[in-house]
Protein backbone atom coordinates (compact mmCIF):
# COMPACT_ATOMS: atom_id res chain seq x y z
CA UNK A 1 0.00 0.00 0.00
CA UNK A 2 1.06 3.56 -1.13
CA UNK A 3 1.91 5.84 2.23
CA UNK A 4 -0.59 8.03 1.11
CA UNK A 5 -3.19 5.46 1.02
CA UNK A 6 -1.99 4.78 4.41
CA UNK A 7 -1.65 7.89 5.86
CA UNK A 8 -5.53 8.75 4.80
CA UNK A 9 -6.10 4.76 6.16
CA UNK A 10 -4.74 5.61 9.73
CA UNK A 11 -6.07 8.98 9.28
CA UNK A 12 -2.69 11.26 9.82
CA UNK A 13 -0.96 13.73 8.14
CA UNK A 14 1.91 12.62 5.63
CA UNK A 15 3.97 15.39 5.39
CA UNK A 16 4.54 15.21 9.68
CA UNK A 17 4.95 11.16 9.65
CA UNK A 18 8.75 10.04 9.80
CA UNK A 19 10.80 9.92 6.28
CA UNK A 20 11.74 6.35 6.54
CA UNK A 21 7.34 5.87 6.30
CA UNK A 22 6.61 8.41 3.56
CA UNK A 23 9.38 6.67 1.44
CA UNK A 24 8.44 3.09 1.38
CA UNK A 25 4.96 1.10 0.89
CA UNK A 26 3.69 -0.79 3.48
CA UNK A 27 2.57 -4.57 3.36
CA UNK A 28 -0.95 -5.53 4.35
CA UNK A 29 1.09 -7.19 8.14
CA UNK A 30 2.77 -3.90 8.51
CA UNK A 31 -0.45 -1.90 7.91
CA UNK A 32 -2.36 -4.16 10.41
CA UNK A 33 0.68 -3.91 12.96
CA UNK A 34 0.64 -0.05 12.48
CA UNK A 35 -2.96 -0.33 13.34
CA UNK A 36 -2.58 -2.97 16.44
CA UNK A 37 0.39 -1.94 17.97
CA UNK A 38 1.04 1.84 16.96
CA UNK A 39 4.50 2.79 17.14
CA UNK A 40 5.63 6.22 19.38
CA UNK A 41 5.54 8.74 16.82
CA UNK A 42 2.23 7.34 15.73
CA UNK A 43 0.63 7.66 19.03
CA UNK A 44 2.29 11.02 19.53
CA UNK A 45 0.90 12.46 15.97
CA UNK A 46 -2.56 11.29 16.34
CA UNK A 47 -2.76 12.99 19.83
CA UNK A 48 -0.36 16.29 19.48
CA UNK A 49 -1.28 16.59 15.56
CA UNK A 50 -1.23 17.77 13.19
CA UNK A 51 -4.03 16.44 11.71
CA UNK A 52 -5.23 15.90 8.18
CA UNK A 53 -8.30 18.43 6.61
CA UNK A 54 -11.21 15.47 7.71
CA UNK A 55 -9.71 14.97 11.29
CA UNK A 56 -9.71 18.67 12.02
CA UNK A 57 -12.87 19.26 10.73
CA UNK A 58 -14.51 16.13 12.84
CA UNK A 59 -12.61 17.67 16.45
CA UNK A 60 -14.01 20.98 15.57
CA UNK A 61 -17.86 19.61 14.69
CA UNK A 62 -18.14 21.39 11.17
CA UNK A 63 -17.82 20.14 7.64
CA UNK A 64 -14.34 19.67 5.38
CA UNK A 65 -16.06 22.65 3.13
CA UNK A 66 -16.77 25.31 5.64
CA UNK A 67 -13.03 25.02 6.77
CA UNK A 68 -12.37 25.43 3.07
CA UNK A 69 -14.71 28.30 3.00
CA UNK A 70 -13.23 30.13 6.10
CA UNK A 71 -9.61 29.89 5.16
CA UNK A 72 -8.97 27.12 7.49
CA UNK A 73 -7.70 24.51 5.06
CA UNK A 74 -4.88 23.71 6.28
CA UNK A 75 -3.56 21.44 9.33
CA UNK A 76 -3.80 22.21 12.91
CA UNK A 77 -2.52 20.78 15.73
CA UNK A 78 -4.46 19.59 18.70
CA UNK A 79 -3.61 22.32 20.83
CA UNK A 80 -4.56 24.49 17.76
CA UNK A 81 -7.89 23.02 17.23
CA UNK A 82 -8.39 22.97 21.76
CA UNK A 83 -7.99 27.15 21.22
CA UNK A 84 -10.38 27.96 18.32
CA UNK A 85 -12.92 25.89 20.39
CA UNK A 86 -12.41 27.66 23.76
CA UNK A 87 -12.46 31.12 22.07
CA UNK A 88 -14.89 30.20 19.19
CA UNK A 89 -14.71 32.72 16.26
CA UNK A 90 -18.14 33.45 14.33
CA UNK A 91 -17.38 31.41 11.28
CA UNK A 92 -16.86 28.03 13.64
CA UNK A 93 -20.02 28.72 15.90
CA UNK A 94 -22.63 29.41 12.75
CA UNK A 95 -20.82 26.36 10.97
CA UNK A 96 -20.90 23.99 14.20
CA UNK A 97 -25.05 25.28 14.06
CA UNK A 98 -25.37 24.14 10.57
CA UNK A 99 -23.58 21.27 10.67
CA UNK A 100 -26.07 19.88 13.81
CA UNK A 101 -28.65 21.54 12.54
CA UNK A 102 -28.33 19.37 9.31
CA UNK A 103 -27.86 16.45 11.07
CA UNK A 104 -31.22 17.01 12.88
CA UNK A 105 -33.37 17.17 10.35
Amino acid sequence: MKPQTAAKKLNIYLPATPQEFQDSPLSHTDFVALQSDPPEWLQTLRREGPHPRPEVARKLGITITALKANDMDKPLTTSEIKELLADQPEWLRSARTTLAENRNS
